[in-house]
C-alpha cells in the first residue's frame, strides 16, 4: 500500500476549523483526573525499561517473538539492500499547491519510509549487522530532509505556501510515522551506529529532538493539539494520532524524569480534548474507515501510556473508552461491508489484531469475538504489517499479542439493534437478513456529508440501497468547493429533495426530535431543519420501522410555500426495474428487493451515475443508479410511504 492510500483516509480539513454544536463536547478530562502531575512523575518507568520487546542481542527472544514470520522480515530487508534512496524535490512539494497533486511528494517519501522500515525489521530479525549500512544511509537521508511532514499538510506552517520552511517544523501524521520509526531505530541500533561513528546517532537524536520533542513543547498553534480551542470546537482523529507519535518519541528518547513528565502530561491534556469531544456513546462520526486512526490510535496512546507508567495511569475500564472500541464491531455488516457514513468506504475489513488488542484491554468480548471472526478475511496479519500498516508500533504490538490472538474464538453475534443516542446513529436488523443503518446528526460533522436522515439497507450482508462514500481526496475536497462534489450532496444520498431543494452544510442544519423505540424497532426524526430557509419546510418527519419482513419508511411533511416538486432519491448499484407501476425491483449479487410506493403520487425515474474515480469504482464498479420518485402533485402537507422487502418475503 502506497502512502497516498493511507493518507487519503486521514487527511482532514485543517485549514479552517469550524464550530460544532455545544453538546458534542463534555468536559470529562479522564486522563487528568486519573493522575495529576505529581502522580504521573512518580509513576514513569525510566530509561526505556517499559519496552516489552526483546533486547537487540537477545537472539532467542527474537526467534520466539517473531516465530514463523522471522524469515519473511529478513527477505523483505534483503530486497532493500540495493535500494536507491529517492529525493523528494521542491517541485514535488509545490505540486500540491499548483495542481492539488499529493502523490508527487508522497510516493517517493513513502517508498523511502517502507524501505527503511523493512531494513530495520530485518535487522531485528537477523541480528548480524548485515543491514546496518543501508539503514544508516536511510537515516542520514531522512535527517537531510527539510521536513518529514506531508506536502498537503504544510499549510500548518506559519510560512505561507507548501514549500517546506527551514525556519520551523510541522508535526503531522507523516512526521509522526517517520519520527516513530527513527526513534525505534535509535533505541535499538545506537550501539551499532556508535561502533561505526558516534556522529550517526548524535545527528539522529538531534533531529528527533529538534523536529518533534522541542517543537511539541514550544508550540501551541497546531490546531490538533486543541489547547486554544473552546468546548464548541471540533477535534478529530489528528489529535490522538499525532499525540501518540509524540508520546512514543518522548518515551524512547527522553531520560530526564522532570522533562519527560512535563511532556507526557502535556499529551494527556491534549488527548483529553479528543475524548471530551467524542460522544459518550462512542460512535465515530467520521465513519469506520477512520476508526483505526481515531479510537484505534487512542488505544495505542493509552496502551503506551499504561506501559510507560507501569499501569499506574489507565482508563481502559471507562465505559466511554469501551464504547469507542465496540463501535467498529457493531458497524461491520459482513462479507467485507461496513456502515460508511461520512468520508468512509463501504467496503472495509478492520485491523483484526488491533481490534483484538483493544478488546482485550477494555474487556470486550464483542471486540475480541469480532476480531476472531474477521481474522481469516482480514488483509492484515503480522507478516504483512510492514507493507500495510506503516506503523512500527503496531507491527511490534501484533507480534507481542500474536499467540493470544491465535487462541481467540469467533463469537460475535450481531445485535438486534445498536442505538447511539448522542451521535444519532442507529443499526437495526431482523431474522430475515435485513440490516438497516440510519443517521440523524447534523451537517457539520467531521468529514461531513450533507446526509441528515439518510439510510443504507443490506440484505444478507449485501448492500442494496447505498451510501456511495467518498472519492479520492484532492485539494478541492478540503476547500470551500467541497459541497460541489456530488458525493457530498444530499441529493446523492437516500433522502428527499424538498421543493426541489437539497440539504445545506452547516452546524445549524440538523435532525431534531430524534427518537428510537427498541420495542417497535422504529427511529423517527424531523429532518426539515437540515434544509435551507428557501426550501420552505415547516417540518419533514421521517420514520423508519423495521418489521419482520420489511422496512417501512414514512415521510410526513408540512411546507410553508410551494416552490418546486418533491423528489425522493434512492441510490443503488444493482439492476433496477421500474416497469411495474408502484414497484421498483433491485437485483444485486443474487439478492432481490422490492420497493413499493404509492403509484398515484409518484413517477419513478432512473439516472445512471458514471464513476470514473478508482476509489469508488473499486467498490461499486463503473456506475451506480439514482432512482427518484418524482411527486406528481404539489401539496403543502401530506405523507408518503415506501416499503422495502426481500423479493422472497411476503409483505
Amino acid at each position: 500500500m502506497k502512502i497516498r492510500q493511507v493518507v487519503k483516509i486521514v487527511y482532514v480539513l485543517f485549514s479552517k476549523i469550524t464550530k460544532a454544536r455545544p453538546k458534542a463536547y463534555c468536559d470529562r478530562n479522564f486522563l487528568q483526573k486519573e493522575a495529576d502531575f505529581k502522580k504521573l512523575k512518580s509513576s514513569l518507568v525510566m530509561k526505556q525499561k517499559w519496552v516489552p520487546y526483546p533486547d537487540y542481542d537477545d537472539r532467542d527472544g527474537w526467534n520466539r517473538f517473531l516465530g514463523p514470520y522471522k524469515n519473511d522480515y529478513i527477505c523483505r530487508g534483503e530486497a532493500c539492500l540495493g535500494y536507491v534512496w529517492k529525493v523528494v524535490k521542491a517541485t514535488d512539494y509545490t505540486a500540491y499547491e499548483r495542481s492539488g497533486d499529493q502523490s508527487a511528494m508522497e510516493l517517493p517519501y513513502g517508498d523511502n519510509y517502507e524501505a527503511l522500515l523493512n531494513l530495520f525489521l530485518a535487522e531485528l530479525a537477523e541480528g548480524k549487522g548485515r543491514f546496518t549500512d543501508q539503514i544508516i544511509n536511510g537515516v542520514f537521508h531522512c535527517c537531510e530532509m527539510t521536513t518529514w511532514a506531508l506536502s498537503a499538510h504544510l499549510r500548518l506552517q506559519k510560512a505561507k505556501g507548501y514549500l517546506p520552511s527551514h525556519k520551523e517544523h510541522v508535526i503531522d501524521m507523516g512526521a509522526g510515522w517517520m519520527a516513530s520509526l527513527l526513534s525505534w531505530i535509535y533505541y535499538y541500533l545506537k550501539p551499532l551506529f556508535d561502533n561505526q561513528n558516534p556522529l550517526i546517532a548524535e545527528r539522529l537524536h538531534m533531529e528527533l529532538k529538534t523536529r518533534i520533542l522541542n517543537t511539541y513543547m514550544n508550540n501551541d498553534h497546531f490546531w490538533w493539539m486543541a489547547f486554544d480551542l473552546t468546548p464548541r470546537t471540533r477535534v478529530n482523529n489528528w489529535n490522538p494520532w499525532c499525540n501518540f507519535y509524540v508520546l512514543q518519541c518522548f518515551f524512547l528518547l527522553e531520560n530526564d524524569r522532570n522533562r519527560l513528565a512535563k511532556a507526557v502530561y502535556r499529551t494527556m491534556t491534549s488527548v483529553d480534548r479528543f475524548i471530551n469531544y467524542t460522544q459518550g456513546d462512542g460512535a465515530c462520526a467520521e465513519g469506520p474507515t477512520y476508526w483505526s486512526c481515531a479510537a484505534g490510535k487512542l488505544y495505542d496512546y493509552l496502551r503506551l501510556l499504561y506501559d510507560g507508567t507501569a499501569g499506574a495511569i489507565s482508563i481502559f475500564d471507562n465505559p466511554v473508552i469501551r464504547n469507542m472500541g465496540e463501535y467498529i464491531a457493531r458497524s461491520y455488516v459482513g462479507n467485507g461491508w461496513t456502515v460508511n457514513f461520512a468520508d468512509a468506504s463501504a467496503k472495509a475489513i478492520g485491523d483484526a489484531e488491533l481490534i483484538f488488542r483493544y478488546g482485550k484491554a477494555v474487556g470486550s468480548e464483542v471486540m475480541t469475538g469480532h476480531a476472531a471472526d474477521i481474522r481469516g478475511i482480514s488483509n492484515r496479519h503480522p507478516a504483512r504489517h510492514a507493507a500495510s500498516d506503516r506503523d512500527i508500533y503496531r507491527v511490534l504490538q501484533s507480534m507481542l499479542y500474536r499467540e493470544d490472538f491465535a487462541k481467540a474464538v469467533p463469537s460475535y453475534k450481531k445485535a438486534a439493534y445498536t442505538w447511539y443516542p448522542e451521535t444519532e446513529f442507529c443499526y437495526i436488523t431482523n431474522k430475515t437478513g435485513l440490516f438497516v443503518a440510519i443517521k440523524g446528526g447534523y451537517n457539520n460533522e467531521s468529514h461531513n456529508h450533507n446526509d441528515v436522515g439518510t439510510f443504507s439497507l443490506y440484505l444478507n450482508s449485501i448492500p442494496v440501497f447505498i451510501d456511495v462514500g467518498v472519492g479520492t481526496y484532492t485539494r478541492k475536497t478540503f476547500s470551500n468547493e467541497r459541497y460541489s462534489i456530488w458525493t457530498m450532496q444530499s441529493d446523492y444520498h437516500n433522502l428527499p429533495m424538498i421543493n426541489g431543494i437539497p440539504q445545506c452544510h452547516g452546524e445549524n442544519y440538523r435532525a431534531t426530535d430524534v427518537a428510537f423505540s427498541p420495542e417497535r424497532m422504529c427511529l423517527s426524526m424531523n429532518i426539515g431543519k437540515a434544509y435551507p430557509f428557501y426550501a420552505n419546510v415547516k417540518k419533514w418527519n421521517r420514520v423508519y420501522t423495521l418489521h419482520e419482513n420489511s422496512l417501512r419508511i414514512e415521510d410526513s411533511f408540512s411546507l410553508s410555500k410551494l416552490s418546486g416538486a418533491n423528489k425522493i432519491n434512492f441510490l443503488t448499484w444493482g439492476k433496477v426495474d421500474i416497469s411495474e407501476p408502484g414497484t421498483i425491483v433491485v437485483d444485486i449479487q443474487d439478492q432481490r428487493v422490492m420497493l413499493e410506493y404509492e403509484e398515484e403520487l409518484f413517477e419513478p425515474t432512473i439516472e445512471t451515475v458514471c464513476i470514473d474515480d478508482k476509489q469508488l469504482s473499486d467498490v461499486w464498479g463503473s456506475q451506480i443508479y439514482r432512482v427518484s420518485l418524482n411527486a406528481l402533485k404539489q401539496t403543502s402537507s401530506g405523507s408518503y410511504t415506501y416499503t422495502i422487502t426481500s423479493a422472497k418475503s411476503e409483505i
